[in-house]
């Protein structure tokens, strides 16, 4: 599941945890989400750590006892509450399905309440036209409801099957100028200098 970034002295950079939201197969969020970390990593800014929701492969919610009494019973549910509370910010990398998001992403959130509270959120969205706009738009109440905070910098990557090649990503100019603000803004919310 983690992509852990793991050097000694890093310990004092604020923990991003970069959640890739497509489970399908054949995906390319695995690969814009690969860009997405990179450019993280490259940033010097944050310990990066990836959840991946298809290597996760949480159950429909599963839990008895409603997640803000916090008291799980099922050992992905602990991990899961782990990853995230130990996460300073996120970014969410997630496709657009039928003007809205991905019922992995739902599910994951759903599973937790506390984790969330009060941390940054960057999103990069992807799809056809409209970039998954209409998923982001979707997604705000419910990151309001969890007391997440949206960053004003996102990135709508529009006809994402033409960017990719030999199973890449390759960003276009102007997502890389979105992605490298989303990133200085999580940087600064989180009181993380550029190095």
């Amino acid at each position: 599941m983690s992509g852990d970034e793991s050097a000694a002295g890093h310990a004092s950079r604020p923990r991003l945890l970069v959640v890739i939201a497509s489970t399908r197969p054949g995906r390319v969020g695995g690969a814009v989400g690969d860009w997405v970390i990179r450019a993280a990593r490259d940033s010097g800014r944050f310990d990066v750590r990836v959840a991946d929701l298809a290597e996760l492969r949480l159950p429909l919610l599963d839990e008895p006892a409603h997640p803000r009494l916090r008291d799980y019973r099922n050992a992905h549910t602990r991990h899961w509450s782990a990853e995230v509370d130990a996460a300073d910010g996120f970014v969410f990398v997630m496709p657009e399905y039928n003007h809205s998001f991905t019922a992995p992403l739902k599910n994951a959130l759903d599973y937790l309440v506390h984790e969330w509270d009060g941390k940054p959120v960057g999103l990069v969205s992807y799809g056809g036209l409209s970039g998954g706009t209409r998923a982001v738009v979707a997604l705000q109440p419910v990151l309001a409801n969890l007391g997440l905070r949206g960053v004003h910098a996102n990135v709508e990557i529009a006809w994402v099957a033409e960017q990719m090649h030999d199973g890449a990503f390759e960003a276009t100019e102007r997502h890389v100028r979105a992605l490298e603000a989303q990133l200085a803004e999580l940087g600064t919310l989180l009181g993380a200098d550029q190095p």
